[in-house]
């Protein structure tokens, strides 16, 4: 296990997304967006999953989620959180298929409370 962060309650948690190219194709973006901002000590956005993901396994961030990528966008970041502790699943909580659209990596304490927001 590596440095992913101890934060442990969605309320301390920095949190980071991406947005989509065009936010009318995914109508619940705005909805979580909005959730997660209420709910998180913050929500940030850099502008590439690749670097979140690389973020979250150092510890730097304790939550991401976001719809719409590719394989090539998380494939490595979801190595480093898993080596680093972390957990990543699809919106529904299964493993990470990574040909899948939807990804939700945490550092594995905030996990549930995240999937409950996305799932409300």
């Amino acid at each position: 296990h590596g440095p992913i962060s101890t934060v442990d309650d969605l309320n301390n948690a920095m949190l980071c997304t991406g947005f989509p190219y065009n936010v009318r194709e995914r109508p619940n973006f705005a909805r979580d967006f909005v959730n997660f901002t209420m709910t998180a000590q913050a929500v940030r956005r850099d502008g590439s999953a690749a670097l979140d993901l690389a973020y979250l396994a150092c510890g730097r961030f304790d939550g991401f989620w976001e719809d719409g990528l590719n394989a090539w966008d998380v494939a490595a970041g979801v190595l480093l959180i898993e080596e680093a502790g972390g957990r990543v699943t699809d919106y529904r909580g299964d493993p990470l298929n990574i040909y899948t659209p939807r990804v939700v990596a945490t550092n594995g304490r905030v996990h549930d409370a995240m999937m409950r927001i996305l799932n409300s």
